[in-house]
């Protein structure tokens, strides 16, 4: 056993929901080679269940609107860290506070090595003119990457993912057993242009409702998204919406039992991907070039916006720009051909 396998190691990733699941696959690759590594997560707290099934890893609250804001916040974190008896520090987010916590961790020399976003690459990529359409470095190894600067070399190709989850009396209750296999349905998107039209994505929903093949679960978050959802649930039978009746970690257990889960180019996507669950992905003004696709999927489940009509794709690393004429570039993704793309995987 290398002696680094003894070590601590804080890893630092804050922000958005899917950049922190991406880290799971990363980190069960650097356990399996590192057993006795111990590891601990600077994250959002309610990110905490993301991590529960990781051995050797804990959670650390990164408090950043109160407790930790501002420089003097961030001084009492790394005082805080600094009792844990950090030995590395991989930092995966490389913003102004984890570049501010550098300087910090520089006091007592600690190994500190921040991810390489590939920034001009990106910025190539989505450019509207001399746009260098081609694959990117996947954020997966962007993380690994930094791990093996810091002297703990990974290999991705023969990851073990997470396994299922026992689901709760309380889950089973609401989405009822059967024989029908278990659809997830993630329509939402941080930006417009990741998301479906909702009124596609209820053609999507009712199409496979009416096969009756499927027990078709809906996920979302926050009150406009539950109020959507439980339309839907309302009007088609068999249909159940989640949102708003799971905490995360009911619902990574839910997720953990699908037979498949349709989502836009966001966290859900990662989250079940975690668990190795074919995810059908849809895209609009994003791309998979960009290094943003769930680990482990194939391409071929990944259905794009058409570039011979909207050749300005991808129009951003987020989705957040909107060219003029635009507007409806998801709707080049029939509802039939997402139909089929599920209906192939899950009959195979």
């Amino acid at each position: 056993m290398d002696k680094k396998g003894k070590s601590h190691i804080l890893v630092i990733r804050l922000s958005a929901m899917g950049d922190v699941a991406m880290t799971i696959p990363v980190l069960i690759a650097l356990l399996a080679k590192n057993p006795e590594l111990k590891i601990t997560v600077l994250t959002k707290k309610p990110f905490t269940p993301i991590f529960s099934a990781l051995k050797n890893v804990e959670v650390y609250e990164a408090d950043v609107k109160k407790n930790h804001k501002g420089l003097v916040g961030l001084w009492r974190l790394y005082q805080e860290l600094k009792k844990l008896d950090i030995n590395y520090v991989a930092d995966l987010h490389n913003v102004l506070r984890s570049q501010i916590l550098k300087k910090y961790f520089a006091l007592d020399k600690t190994p500190f090595v921040q991810i390489d976003k590939g920034r001009t690459d990106k910025k190539a990529l989505t450019r509207s003119k001399n746009k260098i359409f081609q694959q990117l470095k996947s954020t997966h190894q962007r993380y690994a990457d930094v791990f093996t600067e810091l002297g703990f070399p990974i290999d991705l190709s023969n990851t073990k993912l997470l396994d299922r989850q026992p689901l709760s009396k309380k889950v089973l209750e609401l989405v009822g057993q059967g024989t029908k296999k278990w659809v997830g349905i993630a329509p939402f998107a941080a930006h417009e242009g990741k998301m479906y039209p909702l009124s596609l994505m209820k053609e999507v929903i009712k199409k496979l409702n009416d096969t009756e093949k499927y027990k078709i679960a809906l996920f979302g978050g926050g009150a406009n998204e539950i109020n959507q959802l439980e339309g839907i649930e309302k009007e088609l039978e068999g249909v159940v919406n989640m949102a708003g009746k799971l905490n995360l970690s009911e619902e990574l257990s839910l997720i953990s039992n699908l037979d498949l889960m349709l989502s836009m180019d966001s966290g859900n996507a990662h989250l079940a991907a975690n668990y190795g669950i074919p995810v059908v992905t849809l895209w609009g003004l994003t791309h998979p070039y960009a290094g943003f696709y769930p680990f482990n999927q194939s391409l071929e489940n990944a259905l794009l916006a058409d570039r011979k009509q909207f050749p300005l794709i991808p129009t951003s690393v987020y989705g957040n720009k909107l060219p003029k004429g635009y507007d409806n570039v998801m709707q080049s993704i029939t509802p039939e051909q997402v139909v089929t793309k599920i209906s192939q995987l899950l009959a195979s």
